[in-house]
């Protein structure tokens, strides 16, 4: 009797699993919303194929958009049958040093599906939803025997309205390039176009990418939480009008050595693909879902220090690696009351490794630190700068950082990956935690884009991953451009992550000389207001010893005291391409910097509520060869600037 009871409890059981499984899979929608329930998402699954869709106060934002995974093990892109929902809320509060905020708090309620393919096995897919943010991933378990599966691509996609304008930068050709760097997430924007008309790149378009919605709605896309255990993704556009897709590195990239998917562990996820809406670019600008869906993978083994470096090698090029031109700059450091020089390329055999000491220690007695430059390769490119074969191998690598611990290193430049391939994101985690063990911090340059890595990594302090201070000397369009660029910078390369630009020049003209040729367009407020702009804790200024005794005297003041972290970020005002107006918080300080694009003079009234009744100072310009200098009153919490074409403002 006992067994046949069990043997009833268990049909029932069963029946009954069954039941709230049709039910699941016949349910035409699955919905979640935000805590203020503004923004919303649905998930569903039609005709065999997973889909989800967005709404901001009712409004479409992103269509019926394809959810789904292709693996060596298992297909989930057609005859799936949703199997289960659940709903929770999660929440958490976290301080976070170098990124635009240091206190964040984050709510977000909680959508789970579990979705069957047709041969039984399972994918789960995770929601979460806080006030204008989005972040989703794939969960996979374990299949039967099965602990290791490849991800070869996604179904993943971002289905626009047609009346949508896009803010894109194109994925460049792999191994093009200088000695076949690419991609190094340097390529040009198109800006403020059509979807319906937008010239496609073969090659798709890097993370994140800027869309405005018919509806006056804004959407960032990006992704976060890529670690050693998956590889980086970008956005390819459908043939399709306004359908945009994941795509995974491309064969080519590496050298083409590497597989173009993701080799996980059972079970396993993939990274959070991210999605931030708000009617207002204040919704972009400051968000902090790169780093409220991720958690630190190791614990910093020091306290470690922030700041600006002085850095020779934007304006005095290869042949400043040299001990006097290194002395110079380590004066124009402790001048300026900089923490760092940065050392660049080929100080291995233009200086050496036993002066290298010798200057370290001259460096410190001058109260300043040193970053110095390495080559990442290896095998990825044709790179010929040392130092190189430093970087790639863990045998190596180790032996040079305990060589850079004992000389008193800060920190290095890694430079030249070219991929996002898993292979290439390893080589980066790898280097960052073998660095942390040697007390050095980590810039990456001609690399890829940080993805949640300055909460993941202690250690990281800022990737290049952007059209930056460099390409002002190689490139006369982007010297011409440079005002259009640094107003697209705020609301999408560096809203998600720390950016090394190496900016803030002076000199009239970008050469050691400073006499002809390569004429700097925007004028010195401009590059002023870019330090306020541009985000990144540690970060090379372009100076030169002759701006001490050339540039006024309120400048220099200004970026002796100028901070690199910050606590709070408010977007004032802007449009990308066309002007910014961005205010930082550093402890009790505010700092607020505004450049101005268009050809015409930019007239605002800025709403400045925390400095009310405050007397401020403002820099401002001229005309494009002269500064102004003097104080501010803030009354009823506004403040009314004017912002020259090409130039800028800064109040502090």
């Amino acid at each position: 009797m006992k067994n046949y009871l069990i043997h009833i409890s268990k049909r029932l059981f069963f029946l009954c699993l069954c039941v709230a499984v049709l039910h699941v899979a016949k349910a035409e929608k699955i919905k979640v919303q935000s805590p203020d329930k503004r923004l919303s998402l649905t998930c569903f699954v039609e005709d065999g194929k997973a889909f989800y869709q967005v709404l901001y106060d009712d409004a479409v934002i992103i269509k019926a958009s394809p959810l789904g995974l292709h693996t060596n093990e298992g297909i989930f892109m057609d005859k799936l049958i949703l199997v289960q929902a659940s709903h929770a809320t999660t929440e958490k509060n976290y301080a976070q040093d170098r990124i635009k905020k240091s206190s964040i708090s984050y709510a977000a309620n909680t959508l789970h599906v579990t979705l069957q393919n047709e041969q039984s096995q399972h994918l789960s897919i995770q929601f979460q939803i806080s006030n204008h943010d989005i972040g989703f991933r794939y969960e996979l378990p374990i299949w039967g025997e099965r602990r290791a599966v490849v991800v070869q691509n996604e179904e993943t996609g971002y289905a626009f309205p047609e009346k949508t304008q896009l803010f894109l930068s194109e994925m460049m050709k792999p191994m093009t390039g200088f000695a076949r760097t690419a991609p190094s997430y340097e390529g040009h924007y198109q800006i403020d176009v059509p979807v319906s008309t937008a010239k496609r790149n073969p090659y798709g378009y890097v993370f994140p990418g800027l869309f405005h919605v018919e509806n006056d709605t804004w959407v960032l896309l990006s992704e976060t939480g890529v670690s050693s255990l998956y590889c980086g993704s970008h956005l390819a556009q459908s043939d399709t009008n306004g359908l945009f897709t994941i795509a995974y590195p491309h064969m080519e990239e590496n050298n083409g050595f590497g597989s173009t998917g993701a080799a996980i562990s059972l079970p396993g996820v993939t990274p959070w693909r991210t999605i931030t809406v708000g009617k207002s670019l204040q919704s972009i600008v400051e968000t902090t879902i790169p780093f409220d869906l991720v958690e630190p993978l190791y614990e910093p083994s020091q306290q470690y220090q922030y700041g600006r470096a002085s850095w020779s090698w934007l304006i005095w090029q290869d042949q400043s690696m040299n001990w006097d031109d290194q002395v110079a700059y380590i004066d124009l450091a402790s001048a300026m009351k900089f923490e760092y020089i940065l050392i660049d390329a080929h100080w291995d055999t233009q200086i050496g490794r036993d002066r290298m000491q010798d200057l370290i220690s001259y460096a410190k007695s001058k109260q300043v630190d040193v970053f110095l430059w390495y080559n990442s390769n290896g095998a990825a490119n044709d790179a010929p700068q040392g130092p190189r074969n430093r970087m790639n191998t863990s045998v190596v690598r180790k032996k040079e950082m305990q060589w850079l611990q004992k000389a008193g290193v800060k920190g290095l430049k890694v430079d030249f990956f070219g991929g996002d391939k898993q292979e290439t994101i390893r080589q980066y985690e790898d280097i960052l935690s073998d660095a942390n063990d040697h007390g050095l911090m980590i810039i990456f340059h001609g690399a890829t884009l940080p993805r949640g890595w300055e909460r993941m990594y202690p250690n990281f302090v800022g990737s290049e991953a952007v059209i930056a201070s460099e390409m002002l000397i190689f490139s006369e369009h982007v010297r011409e451009q440079e005002a259009i660029f640094a107003t697209l910078h705020p609301f999408i390369r560096n809203t998600v992550g720390s950016m090394e630009f190496g900016g803030v020049l002076l000199n009239k003209h970008l050469n050691k000389g400073n006499t002809s040729g390569n004429d700097r367009q925007t004028s010195n407020a401009f590059q002023l207001a870019t330090t306020v702009l541009f985000q990144n804790p540690v970060q090379p200024f372009a100076l030169t010893p002759n701006n001490l005794q050339e540039i006024p005297k309120s400048e220099i003041a200004f970026l002796q005291n100028v901070p690199t972290t910050w606590d709070e970020t408010l977007l004032l005002d802007g449009y990308p391409g066309k002007y910014v107006v961005l205010a930082r918080r550093h402890a009790d300080r505010w700092y607020i910097g505004a450049i101005n694009a268009e050809s015409e003079v930019k007239h605002l009234t800025v709403k400045l509520p925390m400095l009310d009744g405050k007397t401020m100072h403002m820099i401002g310009d001229v005309s494009l060869t002269e500064t102004f200098l003097k104080q501010v009153p803030i009354k009823d919490g506004e403040l009314a600037i004017s912002v020259q074409p090409n130039g800028g403002v800064v109040i502090f």
